[in-house]
């Protein structure tokens, strides 16, 4: 499975990338964006067509599947469309929560917890928006963080990988299955998207991922403990982070939360002096770093996650403090790591 959509996305790509030029759907820089040059970005269109030939043949048998087909052909139009004809926000919100209910009506929703020291938290209601949102922002969260040559690709295959390990753990069929195609056409696109890239995936390729990411994540850990319930959190900690204090930020500055601005986690970076491929292997170590870390918080007990939880939290903190993520006077723990540090220095001067 992973070998035939991998093959397939690496011939399909420069097919593609010959479409997006021939029709000119193409990426043009800006203020915003690295790139300097004209750059098809359908290259999405050939990892779900590479997926499609994934399911065609080996056909994984699950009552969800017409539910994720169809809730995939949603979000792929969608993105499409943007990509197009760069279609407004709120029409690209509105295709996102119709791929969204598409998957709860079939089956992909949170219903239930099961508690870490007895008990269990029932949803109801409030099961379906919770699942919409999850699904929503998941997506949007992997197309948040498509702006640099090879991030979303490589941020989504690592994140694929880790739920195809648990999958596997768990002896999960499908969900290892549909894990294992999307990573071979994301890694077969990936070949020809890192820097210096020669097609982009575009918000088609950004928001399948996403949803993906998203649907296989509610499958394979969906009704079962809280901490459970963090694991995927924990393996999308990159675009979950990026995403939420870019709310933060245009919170705190008074923007829209559509408000484009060069503060996410690439740009940060890149400003902090990094090059271009630097700054997405670095952001691809953060990734492994999540992934791991989403492993063995899944083998740990109790108080051993809620230590883990707390550490990564601090690492967290202080790394979007040093590299500026919500603004560059946002350092709480690093003024008072600071103030410690000269309160040091004065006892050894009087001493």
């Amino acid at each position: 499975m992973l070998l035939l959509c991998f093959i397939a996305s690496v011939l399909l790509t420069p097919l593609v990338k010959k479409i997006s030029i021939k029709f000119n759907i193409t990426d043009k820089p800006n203020y915003r964006k690295v790139h300097t040059d004209l750059m098809p970005r359908l290259g999405g269109l050939a990892i779900y067509i590479s997926f499609l030939i994934g399911l065609m043949l080996f056909r994984p048998n699950d009552p969800n599947m017409i539910y994720l087909v169809i809730g995939s052909l949603v979000i792929i139009a969608t993105g499409m469309l943007d990509d197009i004809y760069d279609i407004s926000p709120k029409w690209k919100l509105l295709g996102q929560v119709v791929a969204a209910s598409i998957a709860v009506s079939g089956g992909f929703d949170l219903e239930f917890i099961n508690l870490p020291f007895g008990g269990q938290l029932e949803f109801g209601y409030l099961s379906v928006p919770l699942t919409i949102l999850w699904i929503v922002g998941i997506t949007n969260a992997i197309n948040l963080i498509d702006g640099l040559d090879g991030l979303a690709a490589g941020v989504s295959s690592i994140a694929l990988i880790t739920i195809s390990f648990m999958a596997f753990l768990q002896g999960d069929i499908f969900v290892l299955a549909i894990a294992l195609m999307v990573l071979g056409s994301a890694l077969g696109f990936l070949i020809y998207n890192f820097y210096p890239a020669k097609i982009f995936m575009g918000d088609t390729g950004a928001l399948f991922l996403g949803y993906m990411i998203a649907l296989l994540s509610l499958l394979g850990f969906k009704n079962i403990t809280f901490f459970s319930l963090i694991i995927p959190v924990i393996i999308l900690g990159v675009p979950i982070s990026d995403t939420f204090f870019a709310i933060i930020r245009r919170l705190i500055q008074k923007k829209p939360l559509t408000a484009p601005d060069q503060f996410h986690l690439h740009h940060r970076l890149m400003s902090s002096g990094f090059s271009h491929r630097q700054a997405v292997l670095v952001i691809y170590g953060i990734a492994v770093m999540f992934s791991l870390a989403a492993v063995i918080f899944s083998m740990a007990t109790v108080w051993g996650s809620l230590l883990l939880l707390v550490v990564l939290s601090i690492i967290i903190e202080i790394f979007v403090e040093v590299v500026g993520l919500v603004s560059k006077d946002y350092k709480p723990i690093l003024r008072i790591m600071e103030g410690r540090q000269a309160q040091r220095i004065q006892r050894r001067k009087r001493a």
